[in-house]
């Protein structure tokens, strides 16, 4: 069955446990605050895995909170998505959805907070000159000329700069921190910028909009959030994270924790980049099965307990882990897919075979366990008739040797059937194979031909009864290890062109009515999920989830094949 998997350590599990032991931590509450610009991804998966597995873990709560600061680029479609993806990978948040555009009032209170104290002020600069003035990671920046204006004047034009009296960048809200700081973002971070968009939460009541810094550890502490969880990236933010939370009235202090975030081979996870293949129509919208996202790889036949799985094994750590192999994702699906999938016959490139020993109108059926180690799957009807389907791959006018297949006066064992003697092959005018003729030795239905052995078992499907289906091979979407590594160049340029093969196949009957979202192992062939569009609608297609092969699983064994002799030499 299938191969073991492990879990890798977690260095935050491991804090908060000792936090916990030591009293130093009350309940734990975590979030998950994404960014509605675009649909979720594996990168995000792991995230989500982590934040709501430490609050189930320990008992605590994890919110989902959208951090939803930049209306243009946000939409109700993007968080109806998200929300879908998290309960489809079985989590549940505390209390109801929520929305950093719910505390807009609270913020714009504390912005008026910090412009009190003489912490923050209204700068006239245009982006361009702003950047002039931040500095250099080696040169300290300059102050403002309008960083010394009155608290009453910048109190001022901040109220009028909300109710919308200036036009978009003509002016901003910044902090007053330090712009000789070695920290670019402490040298007087923006806090608001005015924006005339319509809002997807709030609709037309701001004209201004709070930076995602300034929103989203003020949002952390209105929630009691205890451990703000991010990526690596946010590194360099966590001063001003609690310079803000130090400077303001807020009614907790949450803790900035960063982790290395997911790199997989093969794959990208730019939400820029995905809204391009999407955009440019590369891929069939955000849930293409050869996208990283979740809806796409729960497109495509993956479990939640699958993903789940995969973010155990790969881990957190606190360092950047490097690329992980997308090998390792294969095999958590594929492991989880052994144990659960049950099991159906389908030919992909069907060419015909005539069993000319077998009486026209001929009809028998064989009963099927639908899982080998599963007693409780269904047991399927497979019909066997005079004329049936085999993959064109499984025949060979000239085999090498060891090719335990179908040739020219050869025999081959049907799959939960008899025996069969290639006796004749049937070509067209181009010299094309259109068919077989074969005899079936009836002597073999359970056991071996006498006085000979038959090694090659292939899958096939009666003609007559076979349902045709489309069938969509999946692989990865791009060739290059890091399609984005090179800067210079244009990912698109490492796009694999054999990515989505699409053929015309045939399943046998159990296969005419499933369920979107169906999945199965088809015999010798692979896992496959039936689309849920296209189920939905009626057709019979299905999506190449993984292959049979699983290359990780062999890595894994030699590594522990390795060890125990590394250990007997040593």
């Amino acid at each position: 069955m299938s191969t073991e998997t492990t879990s890798a350590p977690n260095f935050i599990r491991n804090q908060i446990r000792e936090e916990l032991e030591a009293g130093r931590t009350g309940k734990i509450v975590t979030r998950f605050p994404p960014e509605p610009n675009g649909f979720l991804h594996i990168g995000h998966a792991k995230s989500i895995c982590l934040n709501f597995g430490l609050a189930e873990q320990f008992g605590g709560d994890c919110h989902l909170r959208f951090d939803d600061t930049n209306p243009a680029k946000e939409e109700q479609a993007y968080i109806d998505a998200i929300k879908e993806d998290v309960s489809w990978l079985g989590f549940e948040w505390a209390g109801e959805v929520r929305f950093a555009s719910g505390y807009f009032d609270q913020l714009y209170a504390w912005a008026q907070h910090l412009i009190r104290e003489g912490k923050a002020y209204v700068d006239d600069l245009s982006p361009d000159e702003i950047r002039e003035y931040r500095g250099t990671l080696t040169e300290p920046g300059r102050p403002s000329p309008y960083r010394e204006r009155s608290p009453e004047e910048n109190l001022d034009l901040l109220e009028r700069m909300r109710t919308g009296e200036f036009a978009e960048g003509e002016k901003v809200l910044r902090a007053k921190i330090d712009m000789a700081s070695p920290n670019i973002n402490l040298r007087d971070p923006i806090l608001y910028r005015i924006r005339h968009a319509t809002h997807h939460q709030t609709g037309d009541k701001w004209k201004i909009y709070p930076s995602y810094d300034f929103t989203h550890g003020q949002s952390d502490a209105i929630e009691g959030i205890t451990h703000s969880i991010c990526t690596l990236e946010f590194e360099d933010h966590r001063p001003l994270y609690e310079w803000f939370l130090d400077n303001l009235p807020v009614p907790a202090k949450p803790r900035q924790i960063e982790f290395a975030r997911l790199n997989l081979n093969y794959t990208l996870t730019s939400k820029r980049k995905l809204k391009l293949l999407v955009d440019e129509g590369i891929v069939d919208g955000w849930d293409d099965p050869r996208l990283p996202t979740i809806s796409g790889m729960r497109r495509r036949g993956y479990t939640p307990a699958s993903i789940r799985k995969f973010c155990e094994m790969i881990g957190v750590t606190r360092a950047d882990g490097g690329l992980v192999d997308i090998a390792m994702l294969y095999h958590a699906i594929r492991a989880d897919l052994e144990d659960n999938a049950p099991r159906a016959m389908a030919v992909l490139k069907p060419l015909k075979v005539v069993l000319t020993n077998v009486p026209e109108g001929h009809e028998e059926t064989f009963d099927v366990p639908g899982h080998p180690a599963r007693e409780d799957m269904a047991v399927r009807k497979v019909p066997f008739t005079r004329e049936i389907y085999i993959d064109r791959d499984d025949f060979m006018e000239e085999p090498p040797k060891k090719f335990f297949r179908l040739a020219p006066g050869k025999e081959v064992r049907l799959r939960n059937s008899y025996v069969i003697r290639c006796n004749e092959v049937v070509k067209d005018d181009a010299g094309e194979i259109t068919e077989l003729r074969c005899s079936v030795d009836f002597d073999t239905l359970g056991k071996n031909p006498e006085g000979r052995k038959v090694k090659g078992v292939i899958h096939w499907v009666s003609a007559e009864h076979g349902v045709p289906m489309e069938v969509r091979l999946y692989d990865n979407l791009f060739l290059e290890e890091q399609p984005d590594k090179d800067k210079d160049a244009d990912f698109l340029e490492h796009l694999n062109p054999e990515s989505l093969v699409v053929c015309q196949a045939v399943g046998e009957p159990s296969l005419a009515e499933v369920d979107p979202e169906s999945r199965f192992q088809f015999e010798r062939v692979g896992y496959f999920c039936a689309d849920r569009h296209a189920a939905a609608e009626g057709r019979l297609v299905f999506n190449r989830t993984v292959g049979l092969k699983d290359s990780w699983a062999k890595v894994q064994k030699k590594e522990a094949q390795k060890n125990v002799q590394d250990k007997q030499k040593g």
